[in-house]
């Protein structure tokens, strides 16, 4: 099983952004690093690339593509370092000197805000428009938003997670339903037809809506909404945007329905790892989970007893026609500001997110969607029926992220904390609550500056 990025493990990381960008922000003044290292002029170069994958598969994926990399430019050196996180990479580039990476990549989209604005990760515009690379017509939006920052293409996607419905077709027919929901209405209906009891709790739970639950974010349900999180002002509307407040109602609503808050979460104590054969969808206890492409090909390793199928998650019933969105996120990789040796640097990176054949032979190897037009629609890609759901999601135009902000992922977590009090009861008043959390979004990021 290959390493996706976790969305609890980002948010939890997103606690400490002010700390990390205070560290970030003293390499501001770090000057650009050399453009022209002679490399295409064939001198001799070697670069770094720090990345953090480590399992066997993705190791071996990696070096096979800087084994062709450097195949087609045998002048061009790399040095590989795998099991690196964003921490340590940080440091290194604030450091600087001939140990620092001159390529890097992270699991953590929520850091490109910081990336970018403290310049620590160099600008690929002016690499782009001199290779005559239109990055609009080569990445899918949402990956392209989530690899910039205001104006700044900081890093670029290397492929990317897309998050649908999965759903036990077993319980499904013995429910008497014929087909996965599209609106939140039906998913609903379904989910109460999918909940069985068993004394004071469930034999099994049509869905698990509570925020400590496995995937079941705001940023996540949000991303079937099409919240923008943010204004044109830069000032966070969550309090203004009558989809964050109607996806907060929703979600309420689906616990109550569901058996309640208190109810829920002892049912969630009992389930297993997330990452393992224990996961509660794997095991019956819940009918439908939300989940990324990636629980494919564990489910194919786990073989579940009954018969499973993937369908894009539900949509809310007024917004029916965006049916086919969901939320994403994925890998990024960029070149460090300070590197002298960025024209060499910008070929690894080019090659490694743009060849169809590397993006490809990547993607398979480590069960993520490809993240470029070409990739996605390659006949070379290993891709079952439940496999496209979630390259059908990637292409998706009304599929979504979360945008960048300066202070990473500081703002998911504010609107996580307000979910995890409106949902348990504590918080009666959403309106209020979503507007203090927008102050409070609007003061960390305002300190962050």
């Amino acid at each position: 099983m290959h390493t996706p990025r976790r969305t609890r493990r980002t948010l939890a990381a997103a606690t400490g952004a002010a700390a990390a960008l205070a560290l970030l922000t003293a390499c501001t003044g770090t000057p650009q690093g050399g453009g022209d290292d002679g490399s295409a002029e064939g001198k001799d170069v070697t670069i770094t690339f720090w990345h953090g994958w480590s399992q066997e598969n993705e190791t071996k994926a990696i070096d096979a593509n800087i084994a062709a990399f450097e195949k087609l430019h045998p002048n061009i050196h790399v040095k590989v370092v795998g099991n690196i996180a964003d921490d340590k990479s940080e440091q290194a580039l604030r450091a600087g000197g001939a140990d620092a990476p001159d390529v890097v990549s992270s699991f953590t989209t929520d850091n490109v805000g910081k990336f970018c604005s403290a310049k620590v990760w160099a600008d690929l515009t002016p690499f782009l428009k001199k290779d005559g690379i239109d990055p609009a017509k080569t990445f899918p939006a949402a990956m392209l938003s989530y690899s910039g920052y205001r104006g700044n293409q900081c890093s670029l996607p290397l492929l990317g997670d897309a998050y649908g419905l999965y759903y036990n077709k077993a319980a499904f027919a013995a429910a008497g339903i014929t087909a996965p929901p599209k609106t939140f209405s039906e998913f609903e209906a379904d989910a109460v037809k999918l909940t069985t009891a068993r004394g004071d709790g469930y034999q099994q739970l049509g869905f698990m809506p509570n925020y400590h639950g496995y995937e079941s974010t705001p940023s996540h349900f949000l991303g079937q909404y099409g919240a923008g999180y943010f204004g044109q002002d830069g000032k966070s509307d969550v309090a203004a945007d009558p989809k964050v407040a109607a996806m907060f109602a929703w979600q309420k609503g689906l616990v109550d329905k569901l058996g309640g808050f208190e109810k829920l979460e002892k049912y969630r104590t009992g389930f297993g790892d997330e990452f393992s054969a224990k996961n509660p969808f794997t095991t019956g206890q819940v009918a439908m989970a939300i989940d990324g492409e990636w629980r494919t090909a564990s489910l194919a390793e786990d073989k579940p007893a009954f018969e499973w199928a993937t369908a894009p998650f539900p949509v809310p019933d007024d917004q029916a026609a965006s049916y086919g969105r969901g939320y994403q996120t994925g890998t990024i990789i960029g070149i460090a500001n300070g590197s002298r040796k960025q024209t060499a640097a910008w070929q690894l990176v080019k090659y490694l997110t743009t060849d169809t054949g590397a993006v490809v032979g990547f993607a398979n190897a480590i069960h993520n969607v490809p993240s470029t037009f070409a990739a996605l629609d390659s006949p070379e890609l290993d891709a079952d029926a439940n496999f496209r759901t979630f390259l059908a999601i990637a292409k998706n135009p009304n599929s979504s992220t979360t945008p960048a902000s300066v202070n990473g992922g500081a703002y998911q977590v504010s609107l996580q904390n307000l979910g995890y009090e409106y949902e348990s009861g504590r918080l009666t008043d959403l309106k209020a609550g979503l507007a203090a959390t927008a102050k409070e979004i609007d003061a960390a990021i305002d300190q962050a500056k």
